[in-house]
């Protein structure tokens, strides 16, 4: 496909299940593809070796430094690449009432993300408490931390971290305020877990703190029905998850749209998610709680059919 000339991010980002998305969405020439999360074209640059079809391509990121790493990596190619998050790219997609034959989101956080201290997505590194995805937004994970209400705080970290200790949390981050780093928010939740062994418990925190300044769970809700308006006949809808809140949605919704009903015209295909293999987890433990589903439209559907 096209050169990759950033080795360097080419080498600390590894798409996940990059063989068993491709084995799902069998990619053939010609088709086009959407991808509304494209993040470092890892995933676009291994079906589009497939399609070679560039110029029906659409890649979508939100993140600044994904999109002038997609831009430097497809220059010249003819792909068009959106900068937006996947609910209004898809919007737009739809308003131009455009179609694909393969759609992919890839839910889950970048490495690049976590491993760029100034994002403050890890507290692996002192940063400041930022979690931006696109950082054209206003909302922080600093402003959530230092003026929500303990209330408001709970919450969150009940909801988007399934937290058991949400409400010692919130009232320790209530009292220590302010909080402005990384690594001293992910010293305040450990004081709820002393003696803690193996994982972090500032993780569940974090992964909180994510989901409500990225307002993650509600863009996966409102884009799943126009993803599926986006398939051509025959095309093929592939979405990756890396928690259970966001696997729950999606097990949700295509179990409804593509159930045992006669007046659907979407189909499973995979009718239990396809995780990696243990030879991935060795290479990239960050793919361990990675969950792959896919549905399909149905092609020429008559009128009728159950």
């Amino acid at each position: 496909m096209t050169k990759n000339k950033n080795t360097k991010t080419s080498q600390i980002h590894i798409p996940v299940m990059s063989d068993k998305v491709l084995e799902t969405l069998n990619p053939k020439r010609g088709e086009a593809y959407l991808d509304l999360t494209a993040g470092y074209g890892g995933h676009a640059n291994q079906v589009l070796e497939r399609t070679l079809e560039l110029k029906k391509a659409v890649l979508v990121d939100r993140d600044q430094m994904a999109i002038d790493q997609l831009a430097e990596k497809f220059q010249g190619s003819g792909i068009r690449i959106i900068h937006k998050d996947f609910l209004n790219a898809a919007k737009e997609l739809l308003q131009e009432k455009r179609t694909f034959d393969i759609v992919l989101a890839d839910l889950g956080v970048s490495s690049p993300h976590l491993n760029t201290a100034s994002r403050g997505f890890s507290f692996r590194y002192d940063a400041p408490l930022d979690m931006r995805m696109d950082q054209r937004q206003e909302l922080t994970a600093d402003y959530v931390v230092n003026t929500y209400k303990q209330k408001e705080l709970e919450a969150i970290l009940r909801e988007y971290g399934e937290e058991p200790k949400a409400r010692q949390i919130a009232s320790l981050l209530v009292e220590n305020r302010p909080i402005y780093t990384t690594t001293k928010l992910a010293e305040i939740v450990a004081q709820a877990w002393p003696g803690y062994s193996r994982v972090h418990p500032a993780t569940r925190t974090f992964q909180a703190l994510r989901i409500a300044v990225n307002d993650e769970l509600r863009l996966v809700k409102e884009t799943l029905p126009i993803m599926v308006k986006l398939l051509a006949p025959g095309g093929r809808l592939a979405i990756i998850t890396f928690h259970s809140l966001e696997d729950r949605i999606v097990k949700r919704y295509f179990s409804g749209v593509a159930g045992d009903r006669y007046d659907t015209d979407i189909r499973l295909l995979t009718k239990k998610p396809i995780i990696p293999s243990q030879n991935e987890l060795v290479l990239n433990p960050r793919s361990r709680s990675a969950k792959l589903r896919a549905v399909a439209k149905i092609k020429n559907k008559k009128k009728g059919d159950a």
